[in-house]
């Protein structure tokens, strides 16, 4: 009797070590890796170089001017503006872009398909909280920026603008379709930029998605008001005007525009209404195109 028992017992030792190696195995085979970042798909290997130069890159100023945050190929990094080593900020296998600081410099909000569809994130500088704002496996969002206040994040949602509390949320259309009975809503908006003020809300307009062999002045720079809700359109350049970015006391508004066969960059004084070419042949735009990089 007493080696039955002893056998029962080694028996429920044997069967409870292997159900718990069998859950060891599960979580194990559940375990993702950090390069992931939320995809299905496993990294097996890895590339490494170094690099001093990019294209199609995104790039934002630190708050106090000591800080740039960039995307290269998927990841983003931060930088000193004076030059020298970039460090990651995100890395894998996910497609991280357009970086934008916070108003108080602590976080960045970014696109990125890292949960299986191109959404809006924000990550801390320390790496220590990041945190999904939009939802969702359909829609493009494109060139993020954040309301003086650092509550909202504004983002062009399938080309048009919307806002989102930086804690998530289902977001709100801010430019209104039109209402008229027939009429399409052909209106493309990217490239939110705020002032010093939060009333104003910047940024590029055209109308429909892109053509063939195009004369230019396809997109103008455009001004909301989110208190009376119209709209005013504020350029007029004949090799079309966009990504509107404004200096941090809003006296100073810089942006793109194509003159002849170079994008370059004017600067406006917005108290006097002077302008000048800032930077002659920046780098290439793509505005004939589908400018799903804004």
């Amino acid at each position: 009797m007493r080696r039955l028992l002893i056998a029962i017992a080694a028996l429920t030792v044997a069967t409870a070590a292997a159900a718990q190696q069998a859950d060891t195995s599960r979580t194990n085979r559940r375990a993702r890796n950090p390069m992931q970042e939320g995809l299905p798909l496993v990294p097996t290997r890895t590339a490494t170089w170094d690099t001093r130069v990019g294209s199609w890159m995104s790039v934002d100023v630190s708050p106090d001017g000591n800080t740039l945050a960039f995307d290269i190929l998927g990841d983003i990094y931060t930088m000193p503006i004076t030059g020298g080593t970039a460090t990651p900020l995100t890395r894998g296998m996910a497609i991280d872009a357009q970086p934008r600081f916070s108003p108080d410099g602590k976080k960045v909000v970014f696109v990125s398909d890292r949960d299986g569809g191109w959404n809006v994130w924000t990550i801390s500088l320390d790496k220590k909280d990041t945190a999904q704002v939009s939802r969702g496996k359909t829609n493009n969002y494109e060139s993020p920026d954040w309301t003086p206040d650092g509550r909202y994040i504004v983002v062009s949602r399938n080309t048009k603008l919307h806002m989102f509390h930086a804690d998530g949320g289902s977001g709100q259309r801010l430019i209104p379709a039109p209402t008229q009975p027939g009429t399409p809503d052909v209106l493309r908006q990217l490239g939110a930029a705020f002032g010093s003020d939060p009333r104003y809300l910047w940024y590029a307009q055209r109308r429909g998605s892109w053509i063939y062999n195009t004369p230019l002045g396809d997109y103008q720079l455009f001004v909301f008001d989110r208190k009376t809700g119209e709209s005013s359109v504020r350029s007029f350049r004949y090799g079309s005007a966009f990504r509107p970015t404004l200096s941090p006391d809003g006296r100073w508004l810089v942006y793109g525009t194509r003159d002849v066969d170079k994008t370059s960059l004017r600067i406006r004084d917005l108290q006097t209404s002077d302008e000048r070419w800032l930077v002659e042949n920046v780098q290439r735009d793509d505005q004939e195109s589908r400018a799903t990089l804004d």
